[in-house]
């Protein structure tokens, strides 16, 4: 990393969304390697306390360099976007299943403004290099539904079929991001990401991805009945959040201009292995419950990262009960 390191020292860097599960740890570890950070914001997921040391004291100066913004307004992103040398961009409307499919019109149009206007934002003021984090979610929803283990290469894109507005909606930001590139605008890293988790998810009931709300219902059972939507079988392709954050600083030195590049453990975790995983990591006497009328979402998929290894030199370093033990000494440090 010492070669990323002295990319980034003393850089102007801007992360949208800095103040989320991933830009905060994307944040602290570019303010580690000295470069300039500013970090925009509307604290919709984000949070404040995703910015502060394990002492309490935040890292970055809220002041100066944090900005509460949203960037569906585009007059803020054109005041905000500029004088920087890098761009991360991870801002975006996400939520569970449940959410997601519920609100399918709001999370779609939030994220195409947030896009398009992030995008044409640093266009206009002469930033040079734009990282877009994309989602496995964006992948044709035929694929998803297969019998048996589907591994996915960034080719199978297209002809597109999302399941969810979503996945549409974080497509067409990788998509202008593609024309912008093609057209010679600006410099493009593309990141699509599977299941990312860790700690300083967010774990509450109306908004939380699958693991840190089986997390949180397992630290609060027996008051939070241990119940799994679905009947389990459902699997995805989990990726260690510090992982991830290591995959964002390679693009920024080997990935621009390279094209679509996807991040994550290439292996099938099922939900039901998920859950019984957490059991045991609680140390409960847990019965585990399936709901099989709640929100499922796609059957499964897992990346294939061969681009990844080649143009990046990246790999996954955190076992899934590595991880899946941070995330749950985390949660129930908050909720005890």
């Amino acid at each position: 990393m010492k070669q990323i390191e002295n990319l980034l020292k003393n850089k102007k860097v801007i992360v949208t969304g800095g103040a989320g599960f991933i830009g905060s740890k994307l944040t602290r570890q570019l303010l580690d390697f000295g470069a300039n950070v500013r970090v925009i914001d509307n604290l919709w997921r984000g949070s404040l306390e995703n910015l502060k040391n394990e002492d309490g004291n935040f890292f970055i100066n809220i002041e100066k360099n944090f900005h509460l913004a949203d960037l569906t307004d585009y007059s803020k992103s054109l005041e905000l976007l500029r004088d920087a040398d890098f761009v991360f961009h991870l801002a975006d409307i996400v939520a569970g299943v449940n959410y997601v499919f519920n609100n399918e019109v709001f999370v779609f149009r939030q994220n195409l403004l947030i896009n398009t206007n992030t995008l044409t934002a640093c266009i206009a003021n002469k930033i040079q290099n734009y990282i877009y984090v994309g989602t496995a979610c964006s992948y044709p929803k035929h694929l998803q539904m297969q019998d048996g283990i589907v591994a996915l290469s960034e080719n199978q894109t297209y002809p597109a079929e999302p399941e969810s507005s979503y996945g549409w909606s974080k497509l067409m930001g990788e998509y202008e991001a593609e024309l912008a590139q093609k057209n010679g605008l600006i410099n493009v890293g593309l990141l699509r990401l599977h299941n990312v988790y860790g700690p300083g998810s967010v774990f509450d009931k109306n908004r939380s991805q699958v693991l840190p709300a089986l997390v949180r219902k397992a630290v609060n059972f027996p008051k939070e009945d241990f119940i799994v939507w679905g009947n389990g079988e459902q699997y995805r392709d989990f990726v260690y959040v510090d992982d991830v954050v290591e995959a964002l600083l390679l693009v920024a030195d080997k990935g621009l201009g390279k094209g679509l590049i996807q991040i994550g453990s290439e292996k099938a975790i099922s939900i039901r292995e998920a859950a019984e995983t957490i059991v045991k990591i609680s140390g409960k006497n847990i019965n585990i419950k399936f709901d099989t009328n709640g929100p499922q979402g796609d059957r499964g998929r897992i990346a294939v990262c061969n681009r990844a290894r080649e143009i990046l030199g990246w790999y996954p370093k955190t076992s899934f009960e590595e991880g899946l033990c941070r995330l749950y000494e985390w949660v129930k440090e908050k909720i005890i």
